[in-house]
């Protein structure tokens, strides 16, 4: 990425992932969308987290007292039809006005409340969409660091998002450095964004990982996406 559109850091994140049929997730995509699976399986994942240091390429921060706030995903995993993969937001919860702006590209950004906090050793994060119909609590105790395996990098790193909007398919290319992952431990977890998103409430066991963080994150412009040459 020559020039990015955006920087950020990303801290203090947890990774939840359930396992769902592919079925289900995919009556959530567009057309040009297939559900990535894992060992047969979808993978959906709660990701809360706090965007710190957010600017423009040149710009110290994006806007004095709003540069750090907490944001939380709702994301699955996909492939265009023409092989790349991606991530497709099912929801995006957000404590910063600004960021609405992305809806104009498709991007499922809700207001709402939202924390992060750390007590000792344990992370609490907690978030209420405005309107009161899809809310989460979160509390997770990180443990030792871990040498990812290919499942824990299948889960953590993907380099492009797609959204849909005006009858076209939308993409954001995403880099940073590799996510130092930690093992971690649920203590609490409410959450109604799988149901309000349009998925049954989970019931497949947990996969969790927590990260400190990066904090070189550059966003590309975001582009229609136009499918490879040669692809179907």
């Amino acid at each position: 990425m020559r020039i990015p559109a955006l920087r950020a850091g990303w801290l203090r994140q947890t990774f939840v992932h359930w396992a769902f049929p592919p079925d289900e997730v995919q009556a959530l995509l567009p057309g040009e969308l297939v559900v990535d699976e894992y060992d047969g399986a979808a993978r959906v994942g709660l990701t809360p987290f706090m965007m710190v240091d957010v600017r423009l390429p040149g710009v110290p921060v994006l806007v004095p007292g709003l540069s750090t706030f907490a944001e939380t995903n709702l994301r699955t995993y996909v492939r265009h039809r023409d092989g790349r993969e991606g991530l497709w937001f099912l929801s995006i919860e957000v404590a910063c006005p600004l960021m609405l702006a992305a809806r104009a590209v498709g991007a499922p950004y809700n207001p709402g409340t939202l924390s992060v906090s750390v007590a000792g050793d344990v992370v609490s994060y907690t978030g209420s969409r405005r309107g009161g119909d899809a809310s989460y609590r979160l509390i997770v105790r990180p443990g030792d660091p871990i040498t990812p395996t290919e499942r824990d990098v299948w889960l953590t790193s993907r380099w492009r998002a797609y959204t849909r909007r005006l009858g076209m398919l939308w993409e954001t290319p995403v880099e940073h450095e590799p996510w130092p992952l930690r093992d971690a431990v649920v203590d609490v977890l409410e959450e109604t964004l799988t149901t309000a998103a349009g998925l049954p409430a989970p019931t497949a066991e947990l996969v969790v990982h927590f990260s400190e963080g990066v904090r070189h994150v550059r966003l590309g412009p975001t582009r229609p996406s136009v499918p490879r040459p040669g692809s179907s």
